[in-house]
């Protein structure tokens, strides 16, 4: 059990890292941050791909065949909705 909670904050932190790389800007986050950025992002990674591809399980959890891609998706979908909220100018 302890072994996957550090699994998971490993995880989250590299997809937290490559998301804040792939989306262009500069987001004030620290390591706790981008940590969480990329744990919530597997679950919402989990649960668009379990919307958008079958079988459809509409539940809230970690993508489990692409946990990576899945996070990654979900964590940059998470920042951009982040950065539009807290921008100055709210450009489309």
């Amino acid at each position: 059990m302890v072994i996957h909670i550090i699994w998971l904050i490993i995880l989250g932190l590299i997809v937290g890292l490559i998301a804040r790389a792939i989306v262009p800007g500069r987001q004030p986050m620290g390591w706790i941050a981008t940590a969480a950025l990329g744990i919530v992002g597997s679950y919402v990674g989990g649960t668009l791909s379990s919307v958008l591809f079958p079988p459809h399980h509409f539940d809230i959890h970690p993508p489990i065949k692409h946990a990576f891609l899945g996070a990654l998706v979900g964590a940059v979908v998470l920042l951009w909705i982040f950065k539009l909220a807290t921008s100055r100018t709210r450009t489309l």
